[in-house]
């Protein structure tokens, strides 16, 4: 039988990790963020503003959502518009290198 200090230690060793785990979920995207400005950055830099404007456009919609959505700590949001807006960036630099090598 386990005694009551034990017990009150696996107890807290439970709160506490159900804490870790549900910090988890909800911690900033930091990473994300930073992807999703960096493709956004190297779509710019591959002409996309002239070729695939629409993609560019929503990339940079979805990144000021997901900006708006971190001031509110709303991370589950601001991490899934951060991960589209670095998806729709990559679009715009396929999209933009394409042409490109089609003017070419």
């Amino acid at each position: 039988m386990l005694t009551g200090r034990t017990t009150l230690f696996l107890r807290g060793a439970l709160f506490a990790a159900l804490l870790v785990a549900s910090g988890c979920q909800t911690a900033m995207p930091v990473q994300e963020m930073s992807d999703a400005r960096q493709a956004i950055m190297a779509a710019k830099e591959a002409g996309a503003q002239q070729h695939a404007a629409d993609d560019l456009k929503a990339a940079e919609g979805l990144l000021q959502s997901a900006e708006e959505n971190l001031t509110t700590r709303n991370y589950a949001v601001a991490r899934r518009d951060a991960v589209e807006a670095k998806t729709r960036a990559i679009d715009a630099l396929k999209l933009s290198e394409a042409s490109q090598e089609a003017d070419n």
